[in-house]
């Protein structure tokens, strides 16, 4: 599903005008990434959390160069749903081993 797809869907479910739906979207997305670059978690309950995972320094490798190189220890964005929805997830969505 993509953001258009999303604010179609939350237009239709709330008969609110598209472009103020794709405000409220976007504006939401943008206070996430805000949070998470102060370095603040966010929560939302029933539906997940959205973290920062810390990388520690590591070793890689370049194989076509036969190098080894130093990867930094750096911070990511993740999502860690809540249990009730990953629970939800696992009785209704049935497993094919075709999804990506």
């Amino acid at each position: 599903m993509t953001k258009a797809e999303i604010v179609s869907v939350i237009a239709s479910k709330t008969n609110v005008e598209k472009v103020v739906i794709q405000h409220v979207v976007e504006s939401f997305m943008e206070s996430v990434k805000e949070s998470m670059i102060h370095g603040d978690n966010v929560y939302l309950r029933g539906f997940g959390s959205f973290i920062i995972k810390e990388r520690k320094q590591k070793v890689g490798r370049n194989i076509k160069a036969k190098k080894s190189l130093v990867i930094p220890a750096h911070c990511i964005p993740a999502y860690k749903p809540a249990s009730t929805f990953s629970d939800e997830i696992k009785h209704k969505v049935k497993y094919t081993g075709k999804r990506k």
